[in-house]
């Protein structure tokens, strides 16, 4: 069948992670930052993903803005920087004015132009995911802004996919889902979705027991994988 929705995850895939460390790394107020904050962007997005999945596990979910304040602690502990309040402060005021990729604009534009639906499908807070979007002037190009806070527990779990098809009335394949996280392209495969994992950094593949449909660096390729 025909793809009629596109739906991208947001933190990762749409949005730069690590701009907001790189950013803060940048300005005088925080040149302790200079040297470590690649180990703080990555220890930070490490520990909020691993959060989610606990607390998805455990039945303990709360919103995603105390699961990313909870891992930047952790990784401001882990490099040294713990108790610098200010730094803190900066970057989760940043947060929430991650800058898109480069080809993002441009490619939702495309697909739009293409008559298919656009939307975010995130484990970010309904909040979070509207200040990134109007931070990144995309809001025109998308949809819908599907946050797993409408269930109650993160991704993977099917009832956070089962998003997608109650917002468009659409069948699962016809959903293109497009993700950073390799994890989250292949359950989003044993979902029944056609799926992308777009692999910026050239990681190994995930072991598990479904692997995405595509794998791709950037994020140009996917009006062309969608059809259009």
């Amino acid at each position: 069948m025909a793809i009629t929705t596109c739906v991208f995850d947001a933190y990762g895939t749409l949005f730069d992670v690590a701009a907001a460390a790189r950013q803060a790394a940048s300005e005088p107020d925080f040149s302790a930052l200079k040297d470590s904050w690649p180990q703080v962007a990555e220890h930070w997005r490490t520990k909020q993903l691993n959060y989610s999945w606990l607390r998805a596990v455990t039945g303990a979910h709360c919103d995603f803005w105390e699961v990313t304040q909870n891992g930047l602690d952790w990784a401001l502990e882990k490099t040294g920087h713990a108790g610098d309040a200010a730094l803190r402060a900066r970057l989760l005021a940043l947060y929430w004015e991650l800058q898109a990729y480069p080809e993002v604009h441009k490619m939702l534009q495309t697909l739009k132009a293409g008559g298919l639906n656009t939307a975010i499908l995130s484990n970010g807070s309904p909040a979070m995911l509207k200040g990134a979007v109007d931070s990144a002037g995309i809001g025109a190009d998308l949809d819908a802004l599907l946050s797993v806070e409408s269930v109650g527990i993160f991704k993977p779990d099917a009832k956070v996919y089962d998003l997608v098809g109650a917002k468009f009335g659409c069948a699962k394949d016809e959903v293109l889902f497009v993700s950073s996280n390799g994890w989250d392209a292949a359950a989003a495969t044993g979902y029944g979705f056609g799926t992308a994992w777009v692999n910026r950094s050239n990681e190994p593949m995930d072991r598990l027991p479904w692997t995405p449909a595509h794998t791709l660096k950037d994020l140009t390729g996917i009006p062309a994988l969608a059809g259009v």
